[in-house]
């Protein structure tokens, strides 16, 4: 498994974002993504932000990087535009 974390560092626009949001769930799910968090954080310690943080289970890394790649998110993308500034991230699980 791989898993998808999502930190939004800046939010410039929440109209934006909110149109990202209604196109990049079902896009990730359609890609095999399941949610399993997502929100701003209710606690973060040390240098850790407080924005929006989505965290995304996938079958396996390249899963997850062809999610990134489909076409329904790469719309997402395109609606988000320069809404939000993000750092994305995939990881492999522990075995």
């Amino acid at each position: 498994k791989a898993y998808w974390i999502n930190t939004f560092t800046a939010i410039h626009d929440p109209a934006k974002l909110e149109a990202y949001i209604r196109l990049a769930g079902p896009a990730m799910e359609a890609a095999g993504g399941r949610f399993l968090a997502r929100g701003n954080p209710a606690v973060a310690f040390e240098s850790g932000t407080t924005t929006r943080t989505t965290l995304i289970e996938f079958p396996s890394v390249d899963d997850a990087v062809a999610a990134y790649h489909s076409a329904a998110y790469q719309e997402a993308l395109r609606v988000l535009a320069d809404g939000a500034e993000r750092e994305i991230r995939i990881i492999e699980a522990v075995e």
